[in-house]
């Protein structure tokens, strides 16, 4: 994706965001400049802040996602079973825009139609290897309300209803009757490493620097963190 790109969607989402009445932390709004100067800081450790993604397809309309990480908390204390466990996400689809299909190995999220249009979910168990399950039914919680749907079976989200998700429950969702504002409630984020995707796809965009950048990415903490960002 081109930085000019990125730019103008990070525009629209916060002016999206804004119209719900939702205010976003102060390390959402820092300048690319500001945020430099917080290296080393948990801002970048944990990944919190803004991310564009295209999933590498080159087709942010049909195939993206936008998301701002709140809070995030540890994997170490994840993994002692105390500390802080959790993590926080808003999410924008637009209408008709994809969120590829793919599963968690260690997060459980809810995920929740916080305003906007419908966000429907097709959803797939797990087969005991991890891979997509086509023929087994899927147990889900829609607002403590257990369901069942088939194999690839379409759950629709109404503004204010959610669904918690496990590990290995497969997921992919789209908005649809216009754009959708999702918020996301998980144990400990770790889009690096715990997102698998059928078919196989980049988690992260690969950005063309045609532009300065209005906010940096989680994408580009790395560079920060290296020094060549």
């Amino acid at each position: 994706m081109k930085r000019s790109q990125i730019n103008g969607i990070l525009h629209d989402a916060e002016a999206f965001i804004d119209r719900f009445g939702v205010a976003l932390p102060p390390f959402a709004r820092l300048t690319p400049e500001a945020l430099r100067a917080r290296a080393g800081s948990d801002i970048l450790r944990r990944r919190l802040g803004w991310d564009v993604t295209d999933y590498g397809a080159g087709d942010f309309d049909r195939l993206g996602l936008v998301l701002v990480t709140l809070r995030n908390g540890d994997a170490a204390e994840l993994a002692a079973g105390r500390g802080m466990l959790y993590a926080e996400k808003l999410l924008i689809a637009r209408d008709g825009q994809l969120s590829p299909m793919h599963r968690h190995d260690t997060k459980t999220e809810d995920i929740i139609n916080r305003g906007g249009a419908r966000l429907v979910l097709e959803l797939f168990a797990a087969r005991p290897d991890g891979s997509r399950d086509p023929e087994a039914p899927v147990h889900v919680s829609c607002d403590t309300e257990p369901r069942t749907l088939p194999a690839g079976g379409r759950l629709v989200l109404e503004p204010g209803e959610s669904v918690t998700l496990r590990p290995g429950d497969w997921h992919a969702f789209r908005a649809e009757g216009g754009d959708c504002l999702i918020g996301e409630v998980s144990t400990v984020n770790d889009d690096e490493t715990d997102n698998i995707f059928d078919p196989p796809l980049p988690r992260f965009a690969t950005v063309e620097e045609d532009a300065p950048p209005y906010r940096l990415l989680v994408s580009d903490y790395p560079g920060i963190e290296a020094g060549t960002r």
